[in-house]
């Protein structure tokens, strides 16, 4: 668990379920679950059912990288599925071209290479399918990186173009944001994302890899606290 308004972590618990939530959250104490206003998670039920039910002022908002990594398994499915067809087809050639796609499709378009931008300009003649869900994963994208409100106005146009491109991985995405819609759009109003915690995380990762591996959690657990949540334990006397 880590503050927003600190970047400080604040807790810390093995377990990756409901209950190791709930600890939290029993800890906290039912006056200050009340003070939360808002918090970052993925769409995962095993966190957001019991902040939802314990903290009845916090607004929670997914987080943008786990929406933009749905879009992306999405495009990474039709790939797979027209180089399926292409090989059955014995379009040898295609298949070919599209096996080595993947991180040009992946890639942000302002980060692609003038090789990659080729890749891109082949498969817009060769498949619009494929070249339809690469345009869709794009514009989900473009959506955080623009002011709120236009980012709201382009969320509905893209939901709207996601339920009829006709296709099925895309739907499926669609339809996920659609149930979360709310939340979605927390994140954005809010400006708020996982980062922090990702952060931290990848410090947790530093110090287990200095110690060349604990025994136990609490042993790093204790030496995160230490060093990331900002406590000061008192020093004995000489």
């Amino acid at each position: 668990m880590v503050d927003h308004d600190t970047g400080r972590l604040v807790w810390a618990h093995p377990g990756r379920d409901r209950k190791t939530v709930e600890k939290f959250l029993d800890l906290l104490g039912e006056q200050r679950c009340e003070l939360i206003k808002l918090v970052s998670c993925d769409d995962a039920d095993w966190i957001t059912r019991p902040v939802a039910e314990r903290c009845e002022n916090a607004v929670i908002c997914l987080d943008p990288f786990h929406i933009v990594k749905a879009a992306t398994d999405a495009l990474d499915k039709v790939r797979r599925e027209v180089w399926n067809d292409a090989r059955r087809q014995g379009q040898h050639q295609l298949a070919r071209e599209l096996k080595g796609a993947r991180f040009a499709l992946w890639k942000n378009a302002e980060n692609l290479t003038e090789r990659q931008q080729l890749k891109l300009s082949r498969i817009q003649h060769l498949n619009h399918r494929l070249y339809r869900a690469y345009l869709l994963c794009q514009q989900l994208r473009q959506i955080y990186r623009v002011p709120a409100q236009d980012a709201l106005v382009l969320l509905d146009a893209w939901l709207k173009w996601a339920r009829r491109c006709r296709l099925e991985p895309f739907v499926k995405v669609a339809r996920r944001i659609t149930e979360q819609r709310e939340r979605v759009e927390a994140a954005i109003t809010n400006k708020l994302s996982n980062a922090a915690v990702e952060q931290v995380n990848t410090q947790i990762r530093l110090i287990t890899h200095r110690g060349f591996g604990y025994h136990s959690p609490w042993a790093v657990i204790a030496l995160a606290m230490l060093s990331l949540g900002g406590l000061c334990p008192p020093l004995p006397d000489r």
